[in-house]
């Protein structure tokens, strides 16, 4: 005698994996469309986390030795002006900061940074890039600003700035 041609069985594993061309004689129509709601489900759940991985991923700008230009173009005109420019040091700190206005400067600010790499001074000018005033920072155990002084062109305090964390507990 012959031997007798088995059903396809291959198409399916220990696990209920079936492939969608192939369904076995022996896997009734039931136990189909529960493997097949799995297989749904799963496709569904991994298209979902592909989204969320792609912003998890998403890196910051390198700010190393950035300057960075924002210019304006009234209506009307095609000639751009340079509206605000800040630059970056080779650590990626702001270390200066002007704002323009009618072609020229309107303010600058220049930003200095102490041993624990947080600003330290924060110095104004004004349009002829004379000194106005400058901030000096202290900050607390967590690295948040605590205290600012304020003082003028010629060193003397003008007020102080005191910084409160209030966090309300839900």
């Amino acid at each position: 005698m012959a031997p007798v041609a088995a059903a396809p069985v291959a198409a399916v594993d220990a696990g209920r994996n079936v492939r969608a061309d192939v369904i076995p004689n022996e896997m009734k129509e039931s136990e189909y469309i529960i493997d097949m709601k799995r297989f749904i489900i799963i496709l569904a759940a991994s298209l979902l986390l592909i989204p969320a991985a792609g912003a998890q991923t998403q890196q910051k700008i390198n700010k190393k030795n950035l300057v960075i230009e924002e210019w304006n173009t009234r209506t009307g005109s095609t000639k751009p002006v340079l509206d605000h420019k800040t630059t970056y040091n080779a650590d990626g700190k702001k270390v200066d900061e002007v704002e323009y206005g009618d072609n020229r400067q309107k303010w600058r600010k220049r930003y200095e940074y102490g041993a624990d790499g947080k600003v330290s001074r924060e110095l104004v000018y004004d349009e002829h890039n004379r000194l106005v005033g400058f901030k000096k920072f202290e900050y607390n155990e967590f690295g948040r600003k605590k205290m600012q002084y304020n003082y003028d062109a010629k060193g003397r305090l003008q007020t102080t700035k005191v910084y409160k964390y209030i966090a309300e507990d839900a």
